[in-house]
């Protein structure tokens, strides 16, 4: 994102943002060190933003509304696509999986995503054959049940776009494989050989290092609201309770859910705190 326009708070943008969402420019507009801020995702869209600032207000609302396009869901997917392919990617292959493995109720499906492997025994293996060193990341494509599947893909959507926006795909294409590894890893070294799978480590860490980052580096786009961080670590406690095993939800992946949480907020004080610096 690019910062394409400060001025005072007194001034009014409605004219501006009007303008804007006609012509269809994404764009956001903060409060930043007692100024507003006009944030939009590229130098294309920055040149729009100054150039119709320049026209003054009175201009702006005499200027003719484009024609709509005949499907603004269309235009919004590519949009979209060409903004945030790393988060539209990553929840495809997931629900890529859920079908696969009938969201966690087709076991010959399920043996294909877990850490270990599956023996000639029937058993998962005890230990990780790295020959197939794909499944240190295939859990957390795995879901079991509609509501654990929407609350992962949710989550996903909104804390991946949000670092893919501020950071680009590759970063957090890097951020989901680290995290991945190291949650999957933990469960597997606290729980055994069992089953286990679903992106909410990965979730914990994009968490942490949203959370942390933005303590060292504030910016508009980690900007999480309060609620939703002390609602989140709040279910995470409560799940590492065991209540929610108890009240037949299901075995939660506990170690999966600290260690990434733990090693997003690693990794967010490093980002943050060069950023800061820069």
């Amino acid at each position: 994102m690019l910062k394409a326009l400060t001025c005072q708070l007194d001034e009014d943008l409605s004219p501006l943002v009007r303008f804007l969402r006609s012509r269809g420019v994404v764009h956001r507009v903060v409060e930043e060190g007692g100024m507003q801020v006009v944030w939009v995702v590229d130098e294309a869209a920055a040149q729009i933003v100054r150039a119709a600032y320049a026209q003054g207000p009175q201009a702006l609302a005499d200027s003719p509304a484009p024609q709509r396009p005949s499907s603004q869901a269309a235009q919004f997917w590519r949009r979209a696509h060409r903004l945030i392919p790393v988060t539209l990617a990553v929840l495809a292959l997931t629900a890529l999986v859920a079908l696969l493995t009938g969201l966690g109720g087709d076991a010959r499906g399920i043996v294909m995503f877990t850490f270990t492997p599956l023996e000639d025994s029937g058993y998962l293996a005890a230990q990780p054959d790295m020959a197939q060193w794909w499944r240190l990341i295939t859990p957390i494509f795995l879901h079991f049940g509609v509501m654990h599947l929407a609350f992962n893909a949710l989550w996903y959507w909104e804390l991946g776009r949000r670092i893919e926006m501020r950071s680009g795909g590759l970063w957090l294409l890097g951020l989901t494989l680290l995290i991945g590894v190291l949650s999957n890893t933990a469960q597997w070294l606290w729980s055994g050989s069992s089953l286990f799978g679903g992106l909410s480590g990965v979730l914990y860490g994009l968490l942490g290092y949203c959370w942390v980052y933005q303590k060292l580096a504030p910016n508009v786009f980690f900007d999480l609201p309060r609620g939703v961080v002390i609602m989140m670590l709040a279910w995470l406690v409560l799940c590492m309770t065991g209540l929610i095993t108890l009240l037949g939800f299901g075995a939660i992946a506990n170690a999966a859910h600290v260690s990434g949480f733990v090693a997003g907020c690693a990794i967010g004080a490093v980002a943050g705190t060069l950023q800061r610096l820069r």
